[in-house]
């Protein structure tokens, strides 16, 4: 018999903000399942209010995500894909079915047996709504790696706040931020929020979705280059040179986030910030681990805070 689930939660944050730690750590709780990155492998859909079946809801999990594609054809995957070298799509990684990228393969060092295993059993899903189906399948990814509770962590899932909150009403939230500028700095060198930011200017400006583009004369002759199909990393990595791209971004995606905490307030929340996590790990993560029901929250504290190391910062300039 199945082991029921004693914890639903999800961590929202913008990214860039120690979020991966986090989910690292919290990794490292025997009982507990680290679901990382799941709800941004599945954007814009983590928004559908559609009503589908679970075969349907598969045949999207075990398709290539095109945004992902498009970084590893232009050379730039993120470092948090962890997709084995030995694995099944190796070869042919724009092909990746987007669960596997970074979901599956942060969690066994054979997310192809992993991924066999939930395609023998998610297509049975009944008839529901997506959000449903999301969290049935979280449901059975903790079952299936012998976990009895899930967290949630996406970077950049800060945008996606209204529908989560609305769509996991009973799920437990953490809200993780870091302060703008060091947040900034960081998104402008990390391709995927390189890319996020691409797509939100685009939006922003012709209403379009560079990835659904289905005519470019509709797009403006400046941002033709930067269409998926066009791109270079010489022009990703440039646009990550300004870096006014990214303090707006910043301010874009936490007055969603702080926006939806307030239309939608939760029933439980926990505030986290960045700073403070760095400067009293031990204390930070006993505090986040008695939210989460962790059975022995100042234990595994005190087992991983190590990990938390302040990031390296530049020497400021000697005095003249």
């Amino acid at each position: 018999m199945d082991t029921p689930i004693t914890g639903r939660s999800i961590i929202i944050s913008n990214g860039r903000c120690g979020s991966t730690l986090l989910s690292d750590l919290i990794h490292e709780e025997p009982d507990t399942l680290s679901a990382q990155e799941f709800f941004m492998s599945v954007t814009p859909w983590a928004r559908s209010a559609e009503v589908i079946t679970g075969a349907e809801y598969w045949a999207v999990l075990a398709s290539p995500k095109p945004e992902l594609a498009t970084l590893f054809r232009i050379g730039l995957p993120p470092k948090e894909v962890r997709y084995p070298a030995t694995g099944r799509w190796a070869g042919r990684m724009t092909e990746l079915p987007r669960i596997l990228a970074i979901t599956l393969s942060k969690l066994t060092d054979d997310p192809d047996t992993l991924f066999d295993q939930l395609a023998e059993r998610v297509p049975s899903f009944g008839t529901q709504s997506v959000a449903r189906h999301h969290s049935d399948f979280l449901d059975l990814l903790a079952t299936l790696t012998g976990k009895t509770r899930w967290v949630e962590r996406s970077g950049g899932s800060s945008h996606l706040a209204p529908h989560l909150l609305k769509g996991f009403p009973d799920c437990k939230i953490v809200y993780l931020t870091r302060n703008r500028e060091d947040t900034a700095k960081s998104m402008s060198r990390h391709s995927s929020f390189q890319l996020i930011q691409l797509r939100v200017e685009f939006l922003g400006r012709c209403g379009l979705d560079p990835f659904r583009v289905t005519d470019a004369d509709d797009v403006p002759a400046d941002l033709q280059p930067f269409l998926p199909h066009r791109l270079t990393a010489e022009a990703l990595r440039e646009r990550g040179e300004d870096m006014r791209r990214y303090l707006g971004l910043c301010a874009f995606m936490t007055s969603q986030a702080d926006q939806a905490l307030a239309d939608v307030p939760p029933e439980h929340l926990l505030r986290m910030r960045y700073e403070d996590l760095v400067a009293d790990p031990v204390g930070e993560l006993t505090q986040l681990g008695e939210y989460l029901e962790f059975p022995e929250a100042a234990q595994w504290a005190e087992r991983v805070a190590g990990r938390v190391v302040a990031p390296a910062r530049k020497p400021a300039p000697a005095a003249a």
